[in-house]
């Protein structure tokens, strides 16, 4: 350990070196002669000194400022070299490095909004460089910084839910098991109020979810879990869910609006999915604090791995608020608007909102397919269009026909077997069809029908004594552009604003249906009443 010099004699040592100027060699003898009188070696005393006594900094006049180029050179040059570095850079933060992007400027150049620039060969050094892009802030640690966190919180509870999916670190109930467990999550954006499941899934997939937010809407049978409603906005991530056309549809029908934070690298620097972060929390929460437990009792079940995780609710939503003097539980009871929550709709409805509308043609046998299974419907649709209503959560079919609903039609059970045959019951249109085809057998009309007279005589009076000698104005005919679209272009945007969404989006048959009525007429009054008979059904889904 180096020896101690006294204090009282280092100060006394640097008012005598103050005597003289910074780079007088008398300094240098005092300082050794000091040295010896202790015996230690100088580079001791100049370190002592340095620690009990503040000496004021001595630099050039010049520091920080390019001497051999110019400073605006210099200032664009490091701009060039930063900018490949940004440019090349990948995901795992690789780029070019500083001497091969002076090599580039040297031998090729590089072509920038300003002109052309190159450098004469040797006169940038890379430690030069590299010094004042760090001086600059240039370098691409200070390229990456990203803008400040602006936080957010919603007014009242229910207004906004942070919904998302992560896998859990159970990976599956047994290893039987085809399906990975995953932790759906949604947490109240003003009170922090949690409530999750574990579901077993292939994925982040449509079906899940909507069943998921049922029941996180839906009344709790927890004791002590007032959680419920319907919120008014769920923010989530780009997940497969969040892209379905169904789940939009069935948001929109419960009256909540979906927002999805922006892809990657979709806002400049800033890191998109970190907006999330209050149901990111939550899932770490269950990670840290409740999935660790699993290593010592696993559960045997789904149902169990749930029951287990409605106790931990309880205790999660009992704990302090973050900001609130009052638990999450009483932050979300004290902050719900003066109306009250949204209640959510029954099973039963829910399920009828979930069914996807599509036209079908019947087959001559009354039965249609829907994804590989057969339906037998009613005989009197047999050949005709129908809309099917098929639920994801529903086992059985309902049509909608005629503007009436029916059903529930189940799977065909196959051929009936020979010589069992038995005639089906005629339907009402059948039924109809005959009354009018035996009508139509016994009928007749007179021959007067014809002459538009009882009597042949007078008809050839009429003609004998018919005048054309007073003179009629008329006026030529004129079209009216007003009542006709001036090309099919015209007709189409007029059909895709009527139906409040692009043409591109319609099925294929819809598509040559449109086109077929715009070859036929361009007239607005017959095109769009054609078109409303056609999509009345699409129309009145979209209403």
């Amino acid at each position: 350990m180096a020896k101690s010099l006294p204090t009282e004699q280092l100060i006394i040592l640097h008012n005598k070196m103050s005597m003289y100027a910074a780079r007088d060699p008398k300094r240098k003898q005092l300082v050794c002669d000091f040295a010896n009188s202790f015996g230690v070696s100088e580079s001791t005393v100049r370190r002592q000194l340095r620690e009990h006594i503040h000496f004021s900094k001595v630099s050039r006049l010049d520091k920080n400022t390019p001497r051999v180029i110019s400073k605006s050179d210099m200032l664009l040059y490091c701009r060039v070299i930063a900018a490949l570095k940004l440019r090349t850079s990948n995901k795992k933060n690789k780029h070019l490095s500083t001497q091969q992007c002076i090599k580039i400027l040297e031998n090729y150049g590089v072509e920038t909004a300003e002109g052309f620039v190159i450098s004469s060969k040797g006169l940038l050094k890379k430690t030069t460089i590299n010094r004042y892009l760090k001086n600059w802030g240039y370098d691409p640690t200070s390229m990456k910084v990203e803008p400040a966190v602006v936080r957010f919180e919603a007014e009242n509870s229910n207004d906004c839910w942070q919904f998302d999916f992560t896998p859990s670190d159970l990976k599956k109930i047994s290893a039987n098991s085809s399906k990975k467990l995953f932790i759906a999550n949604v947490t109240d954006d003003k009170s922090g109020m949690l409530y999750y499941e574990y579901v077993e899934s292939d994925g982040e997939d449509v079906l899940t979810a909507l069943k998921f937010l049922f029941n996180a809407m839906s009344a709790k049978k927890i004791e002590g879990m007032p959680f419920q409603g319907i919120p008014k906005m769920i923010y989530t991530d780009n997940g497969a869910f969040a892209k379905s056309a169904l789940f939009k549809r069935v948001l929109d029908a419960l009256g909540i609006q979906l927002k999805k934070h922006l892809p990657k690298n979709k806002d400049g620097r800033r890191t998109t999915a970190r907006a999330k972060g209050k149901v990111e929390r939550t899932n770490r929460t269950i990670k840290e604090s409740f999935e660790p437990l699993f290593h010592l009792h696993q559960p045997e079940s789904l149902e169990q791995a749930n029951l287990w995780a409605t106790n931990y609710l309880r205790q999660y939503n009992q704990s302090s608020h973050r900001s609130e003097d009052c638990s999450r539980i009483k932050a979300w009871s004290k902050f719900l608007p003066a109306e009250g929550y949204r209640e959510m709709c029954s099973w039963e409805k829910f399920c009828q909102i979930v069914r996807d509308p599509e036209l079908r043609r019947v087959a001559s046998d009354g039965c249609v397919s829907v994804n590989g299974v057969k339906y037998q419907l009613s005989t009197e649709m047999a050949g005709l269009e129908v809309t099917l209503l098929h639920g994801m959560f529903d086992n059985e079919l309902h049509v909608e026909f005629n503007s009436e609903t029916h059903g529930p039609f189940y799977p065909f059970s196959g051929p009936i077997p020979l010589h069992t045959y038995r005639s089906p019951p005629k339907s009402k249109r059948e039924k109809t069809a005959d009354e009018i085809a035996s009508l139509a057998e016994t009928l007749s009309v007179p021959i007067s029908v014809m002459s538009n007279s009882k009597d042949d005589s007078i008809l050839k009076s009429l003609e004998a004594s018919h005048v054309t000698d007073c003179q009629i104005t008329s006026i030529p005919f004129r079209e009216d552009k007003k009542t006709t679209f001036q090309n099919r272009l015209e007709a189409k945007k007029a059909i895709a604003k009527y139906l409040n969404r692009p043409l591109a989006e319609l099925r294929d048959e819809q598509l040559d249906h449109i086109n077929m009525l715009v070859q036929e007429s361009l007239n607005k009054e017959f095109l769009l009443s054609k078109v409303k008979q056609y999509f009345s059904l699409s129309i009145a889904q979209l209403e």
